[in-house]
């Protein structure tokens, strides 16, 4: 098996598996099978694309049967692979015994975590198994074979399979294969020893010990009887037919239909998906009939285990009645089905597909599962975040929820914004828009889901109608004010190039107006990516502080400390880190104490007068603590301003990822990595209670990419309580200027400043929108900036 990385629906199939009748006249004809009996185990299916780009199983297996009519212990037995023209031989110890008629299950190796999950196993192997060709044998011993092109009569071997080009087989080789299809025996009870006679490239059907044989006898059903109000079918794994409907859109792998007499229960969608495998032969338009197994498809296989299922129709046998008018697509937005505007769901405790309960007027998870497979429109639906790199547009129906300033829309504690939904590019390209854009008329298309999101995939490329949203700049600070920001440089090393060097130089001096101090998150070392051992960041700085004098900007200097090697996270190898730059050009000044390095934490001291200092600058915050396992270490940085104090601390938090997704099957998500943050705020806030305990008017800073949002805990544990309490800045703007980032649409704070209360009447702030809103970014975050006046202890 090949590495696969993220894909799309299951797309590029090879072998066609359906079967397709034109006025009730069958285009694929099957041979007949062999005669010849035998009187022991076969191997009734060899499949190797598991978990491949559009493999329906998560794992490549090797299915047994047992054609005698008494129990075999098949303890000391073993299944063995070996590529089309390989000498050596994989093995897979088999255990058990099997009983007449009986099926036998070994799963082996998993490919990059596409498709379903395999039935529970008999027996695990590991073994990678070419999805294309190869050889396995069934063998009554558990030592590997040693034959080149003659194992398939070496002695031992029970029964043998050679597929595709295999230089080894019984009589003739079984069909090629591919990522969706598997060589599964004709006849299970019959064996003449020739693999291309009795074997099949079709839809891979794993079974085990206690699988039932399908239901011969389709029910009659309608596509709304298929659906059902709720996330899971209440047919499957049964056998349908007589399903009819008109195609409304078709992919690589199957089609969509739906049906144009639709039930008057608004919680049963009327448009289902049929898994062909392979590109189906029907048409938009065409009025069909379709047999097959109702089968919940769960995208990301043993990875996607949070996705919700999509509810299809595998293994169709397709009759094309004639030609149909596609229904009017189901307006979404006002004039037609509205969604919730603030619930996702409220109703779970754990798995939302067997909650019990399914509400689409109140629940977005339910609103929009109850449209599944639909043909759907929105009417000049409004763009809320960029086109991503995935190809995918997180757009909004008008008159939704609180809306920033510019176009997008605002997460809130209490409002995950249900009625967004991303377009996708499965089936059109999807062109580059930002937050504040619109697109022309009614987009259509219909409804799917992967990755942890409904997905709305049109069939012809919107049109973008521009905003007018463009890039802000910041003002310049007064003579009195020293301005701090925080900024995300986003995993930045000299391997990236003079152009990122040079963007984020005039985002520095064109938006950002040149701040005194710029607390830096994502610097990598000189290498990047590269596992050279290498900790050292001084190229990256460097490199960066020139570009920004070849942009106009002023001269920086910069302090860092190396971290210890792949020791915080990030990619492998990069090393990554904060670092202050400051101009030295102004009458900010860095003090610069020795004495700290990647595992010394900076603590507090006091001079002849009593006031604070910190005993290493810069230097390191709590480094010991577990709380900065694989993860970046908080910089200090003691400044003077005019002769006054301040103590600057950038940090970077541990990221969401492994969190549940909004729209995954558990609800409430699980934020796996909240706990982590809290006690990383824990951290940072003990080092500030012991500055502000030698001096309560001590002038404090705290910024940098947080990873959590205004409204979060993590954020409270940093704000504390008191007269020490620390003023968060984002929560004083107005809750339409409040965001940073923009993830899947959803405009959110995750970098923040707080300040120390002594600084808050003299300070401005500002969030500058340049990045977050807009497809081609220097950044994926927008920076910050604010403007304080350090005073004296006693001036409060």
């Amino acid at each position: 098996m090949s590495a696969q990385y993220r894909s799309r629906r299951r797309l590029g199939a090879l072998v066609v598996t359906s079967t397709l009748v034109f006025a009730g006249t069958a285009v694929a004809i099957v041979a007949a099978p062999a005669d010849a009996a035998s009187s022991t185990v076969v191997i009734t299916e060899v499949y190797g694309g598991g978990g491949n780009t559009g493999a329906p199983y998560t794992n490549d297996f090797i299915e047994l049967t047992n054609n005698s009519s008494s129990p075999v212990d098949l303890t000391g037995w073993s299944v063995q692979y070996a590529s089309a023209a390989g000498t050596t031989w994989a093995v897979t110890q088999l255990t058990g015994s099997l009983a007449p008629g009986a099926a036998y299950l070994v799963q082996e190796g998993a490919g990059a975590g596409n498709g379903q999950p395999m039935p529970t196993p008999d027996a695990t192997g590991n073994i990678a198994m070419s999805a294309s060709s190869g050889k396995v044998a069934l063998v009554s011993a558990t030592t590997a074979l040693a034959c080149g092109a003659t194992c398939s009569t070496a002695a031992g071997v029970v029964d043998f399979v050679g597929y595709g080009t295999a230089n080894d087989f019984e009589t003739t080789a079984a069909p090629g294969l591919s990522n969706t299809t598997s060589a599964t025996r004709k006849v299970p009870t019959t064996d003449a020893d020739n693999n291309g006679t009795e074997f099949a490239a079709v839809n891979p059907s794993p079974k085990t010990l206690t699988s039932t044989p399908p239901d011969p006898n389709p029910i009659d059903a309608k596509i709304h009887d298929i659906q059902g109000s709720a996330h899971l079918s209440p047919l499957n794994g049964k056998l349908v037919g007589n399903v009819t409907g008109v195609v409304t859109a078709k992919s690589g792998n199957g089609f969509w239909f739906q049906d144009p007499q639709p039930d008057a229960d608004p919680a049963t969608s009327e448009g289902l998906f049929v898994f062909t495998s392979s590109a189906p032969t029907v048409n938009v338009g065409d009025a069909v009939t379709v047999k097959g197994t109702v089968a919940e498809f769960r995208p990301g296989g043993s990875g996607g285990t949070d996705n919700l299922t999509t509810t299809e129709l595998t293994n169709p046998t397709i009759t094309v009645t004639g030609t149909a008018v596609v229904p009017a697509p189901t307006i979404v937005g006002p004039g037609g089905r509205v969604p919730p505007s603030t619930v996702i769901d409220d109703d779970s405790n754990g798995d939302v597909e067997t909650t019990g309960t399914f509400e689409p007027a109140t629940d977005g998870i339910d609103f929009w599962e109850s449209l599944e497979g639909m043909w759907l429109g929105i009417d000049q639906p409004q763009v809320t975040g960029p086109t991503s790199s995935f190809r995918e547009l997180s757009v909004v129906p008008a008159g939704s929820s609180v809306r920033t300033v510019r176009g997008g829309i605002v997460l809130q504690k209490a409002d995950s914004n249900p009625e967004r939904v991303l377009l996708d590019d499965v089936l059109t390209p999807i062109p580059d828009a930002k937050t504040g854009d619109k697109l022309a008329g009614v987009v259509s298309g219909v409804l799917d889901y992967s990755f942890g999101n409904f997905k709305f995939l049109p069939t012809q490329t919107p049109t973008v109608v521009a905003g007018g949203v463009t890039r802000e700049t910041t003002k310049a600070s007064s003579p009195l004010q020293v301005s701090v920001a925080t900024f995300n440089v986003e995993n930045l090393d000299p391997s990236d190039g003079a152009a990122k060097f040079d963007g984020l130089a005039q985002a520095v001096v064109r938006n950002l107006a040149s701040p005194d101090i710029i607390g830096l998150e994502e610097v990598q070392d000189n290498d990047g990516a590269t596992n050279s051992g290498t900790t050292a960041a001084n190229v990256t700085l460097d490199t960066l502080a020139a570009a920004i004098v070849k942009a106009g900007g002023p001269e920086y200097a910069w302090r860092q400390i190396d971290p210890v090697n792949n020791a915080e996270g990030g990619e492998p190898g990069g090393n990554i880190r904060v670092a202050f730059l400051y101009r030295t050009d102004k009458p900010v000044k860095f003090v610069d104490r020795p004495g700290g390095g990647s595992t010394v934490a900076t603590t507090i001291v006091t001079d002849r007068f009593g006031r604070p200092h910190l005993s290493s600058s810069p230097g390191r915050v709590d480094p010991a603590n577990p709380a900065w396992a694989a993860a970046r270490v908080p910089l200090a940085g003691e400044f003077t301003w005019h002769g006054q104090s301040l103590f600057v601390v950038v940090n970077h938090f541990s990221s969401k990822g492994g969190d549940d997704p909004l729209w995954g099957r558990t609800q409430p998500p699980v934020q796996v990595t909240a706990a982590k943050r809290h006690q990383q705020a824990e951290s940072v806030r003990g080092f500030v209670d012991q500055l502000l305990a030698k001096d309560t008017g001590a002038n404090v800073i705290v910024l940098g990419d947080i990873n959590d949002f205004d409204f979060s805990e993590t954020t409270d544990i940093l704000v504390g309580s008191g007269k020490t309490a620390l003023i968060d800045l984002p929560r004083t703007l107005p809750l339409p200027e409040r965001y940073s980032y923009v993830f899947e649409g959803n405009s959110q704070i995750l970098d923040q400043i707080l300040i120390s209360q002594n600084l808050k009447p003299a300070s401005s702030y500002d969030i500058v929108h340049m990045n977050a809103e807009f497809p081609d970014q220097i950044s994926d975050h927008d920076p910050q900036v604010a403007r304080v006046v350090p005073l004296p202890s006693w001036v409060r």
